[in-house]
């Protein structure tokens, strides 16, 4: 006899699994399906630890371009996440397949593996995003500030900021 709230369930987690993650499933890959945006993109959860073998295996897979990586404070207390939208551009594509990936980590040691090997665009993006919310990309290579002063203390973006009563104007001359 069938149980509709398990029916429903297997029902419900087969449209979130799209083609990507079905691949990611297929060659043992961890990850945890989010669904679809409101484009029809898949997005994907990665574990930290992850992210370097599922990275790779996405550039395998075709994923040659990295079109953004951003990072944003999921609520006050709570985790940081580090967003990955990546495009898979072949010859000729006039609809080229993408997916957004995001990767969690404890505000607390939010450390994930830089991926400026794989794709060279993340270089500049990962430094923003460790600029703004202090996420530490371990291995990349220039990890400082690229907005804020070198002597800026604290992470503007997180929720949990405390801006500080004054700002010093220093003269740039």
């Amino acid at each position: 006899m069938s149980n509709p709230y398990t029916d429903t369930l297997t029902r419900n987690s087969n449209q979130m699994q799209g083609r990507l993650s079905a691949w990611l499933a297929k060659h043992k890959l961890a990850h945890r399906p989010l669904g679809f945006d409101y484009q029809g993109t898949e997005t994907l959860q990665i574990k930290s630890e992850d992210w370097v073998s599922i990275a790779v295996a996405l550039y395998v897979y075709g994923f040659n371009y990295l079109r953004s990586q951003c990072a944003y404070d999921v609520e006050p207390g709570g985790s940081l996440a580090s967003v990955y939208h990546l495009t898979r551009i072949k010859d000729n594509a006039d609809e080229p397949e993408e997916v957004c990936i995001k990767v969690f980590v404890p505000r607390e040691d939010p450390r994930i593996p830089s991926v400026l090997c794989i794709w060279k665009g993340a270089n500049f993006q990962e430094r923003e995003s460790y600029d703004m919310l202090g996420i530490f990309y371990e291995s990349h290579p220039c990890l400082k500030r690229i907005l804020m002063p070198e002597s800026w203390i604290g992470w503007p973006l997180r929720k949990d900021y405390i801006a500080p009563n004054f700002y010093e104007i220093q003269d740039s001359h």
